[in-house]
């Protein structure tokens, strides 16, 4: 009791206490016209000391894991015949967000998590970023990590970047990261890390802003973990750290050490049996660095966040199932993503599994919460901690999945109805696992005619199994006309050309800045 009272005290004159974290001084001004009018100052002040205090008086260290392609049915918690011992762990302890949106394809996800803004105002909505083109995120955007450092925070990234290489300026450690081991673009070889083909090939391994070339022959999964762990058990406990592990997998091409391939023997489905070991090695290296966070004394103060860049692309072992469609598209196949969050000490377990909607702009200003900092007002994300944390609704209530003005294809979800407009992608039917006797054909792309604009009750058709827009015309209408609003606010899409001025050749064999 005299603790809660001294707790009661320290929030009400917070703003004379050095030591108050700047997460509490935001409160200060809530518990003060508390503890003024109500005529219970110790109940109000109580849920406030527990609400605030929970998170340690210094800001929470920050990891983030980003899979890539990952399925909505390839983690264990979901798929029993997916080995994710480590991931499954997590989520029994933390809170799984059933209802995690991210993009379509892997740049617009990626700009949506460090920006904080749907793609469609950034001009990076249509597709991925191909290596020979002058394409960036522009840098009037300042990202998570740069406002993290302005908190103090220790920010390092490993694995995946694709957001733009062909400047330096636009590379990991001019946006905000202390340090960067891993790769500008994307599908290149897991072991060599060479990408390219014909006359544009060339390593792309970075470590800074130097060539990493002695890492040929190790699996970038476990490169990257090995990394991981070598800034974890290095880290200055003084400060908080914000680790980004961008892993490669289980994007194509599709490759896995043996160990993890005999794991899945009985798969005869080639795709599936090597995607199925690579979800598994991701799975062990995760258990790697969240270890390596428990030897180090800073498990505890840290929130551990897991998620997929986009749905599985069914073509290439990716399961997606029940859900309709796959990557590329926006089916939700393409854009529901398994996700968790894991605290020790941060995170009320009443709840966990939360259905509530979730989108990736949302990351950057919950964390930025968390780390004691304010987001801008002018942001698509918004602040969802008291949603993880406590179980409480989602603040959100509409998503703009995506407005592409080159696919000319655009989807909104607002409640319960998620409207499509044109052309969803090229996958648009419902893929089970593969088996052995499963039709090839089933995989491919397809030609499907559909109407212009479709209508959908995901809440209670999540696999998007009856179009209901002639049922609902009024609120078809409606959800129409929001949708068109935010078209007018939409920055065309830059693709860019492809250049010569790109080509390894000409940097002695690797795909390198200074050429835009």
């Amino acid at each position: 009791m005299r603790l809660l009272r001294s707790g009661c005290n320290r929030l009400k004159w917070g703003i004379l206490m050095p030591s108050l974290t700047s997460v509490e001084v935001v409160y200060y001004p809530l518990v003060v016209i508390q503890t003024m009018f109500l005529p219970n100052v110790f109940i109000s002040c109580l849920a406030l000391v527990l609400d605030i205090l929970t998170i340690d008086a210094s800001p929470p260290h920050i990891i983030f894991f980003l899979a890539d392609d990952l399925g909505w049915n390839d983690v264990g918690w979901k798929n029993r015949e997916i080995k994710t011992p480590n991931l499954d762990r997590l989520a029994r302890a933390g809170v799984i967000l059933n209802s995690s949106y991210t993009q379509p394809v892997c740049t617009p996800s990626r700009t949506a998590i460090l920006t904080g803004q749907y793609p469609f105002r950034t001009g990076l909505q249509s597709g991925i970023m191909p290596q020979d083109r002058p394409m960036y995120l522009p840098d009037k955007f300042r990202l998570l990590p740069e406002e993290l450092k302005k908190l103090g925070y220790k920010t390092h990234m490993v694995g995946k970047w694709h957001l733009g290489y062909c400047n330096s300026k636009y590379t990991p450690t001019y946006r905000g990261f202390d340090s960067f081991l891993g790769f500008y673009g994307g599908a290149e070889d897991h072991y060599t890390h060479i990408r390219g083909q014909q006359s544009h090939i060339g390593l792309d391994f970075w470590f800074n802003s130097s060539v990493l070339a002695t890492e040929n022959g190790n699996y970038s999964t476990f490169v990257f973990a090995r990394r991981a762990i070598d800034i974890i058990r290095t880290h200055n406990q003084e400060s908080p750290l914000f680790l980004f592990v961008s892993f490669q997998a289980v994007h194509v091409p599709l490759q896995a050490p043996k160990r993890f391939k005999d794991m899945y023997s009985r798969i005869r489905y080639r795709s599936r049996r090597l995607y199925s070991a690579m979800v598994s090695a991701m799975d062990e290296a995760i258990g790697d660095i969240t270890r390596s966070l428990k030897v180090e004394g800073l498990l505890k103060n840290s929130l551990v966040i897991f998620t997929s860049d986009n749905g599985g692309a069914p073509y290439a072992g990716g399961n997606n199932w029940p859900l309709r469609g796959g990557k590329t598209t926006l089916w939700e196949g393409g854009m529901r993503v398994p996700t968790l969050v894991y605290s020790k000490t941060l995170l009320k377990r009443r709840i966990q599994w939360h259905n509530g909607l979730f989108h990736a702009v949302d990351w950057y200003p919950t964390l930025l919460h968390i780390a004691g900092g304010k987001s801008s007002k002018k942001m698509d994300g918004v602040n969802q901690w008291m949603m993880i944390r406590k179980g409480t609704p989602s603040k959100r209530r509409q998503i703009v999945h995506n407005i592409d003005d080159i696919r000319q294809n655009a989807a909104l979800r607002i409640g319960h109805m998620k409207l499509i407009h044109g052309n969803p992608g090229r996958y648009n039917n419902w893929y089970p696992v593969p088996t052995l006797w499963t039709d090839r054909c089933l995989y491919k792309a397809d030609k499907l005619r559909l109407p212009e604009y479709q209508l959908f009750n995901i809440t209670a058709d999540p696999t998007e199994s009856y179009d209901i827009a002639y049922k609902s015309p009024d609120i078809l209408a409606k959800m129409i006309k929001i949708l068109d609003r935010y078209k007018r606010k939409l920055v065309p899409s830059y693709l860019g050309k492809s250049t010569r001025k790109s080509n390894p050749k000409y940097y002695g064999g690797v795909w390198a800045t200074g050429w835009c």
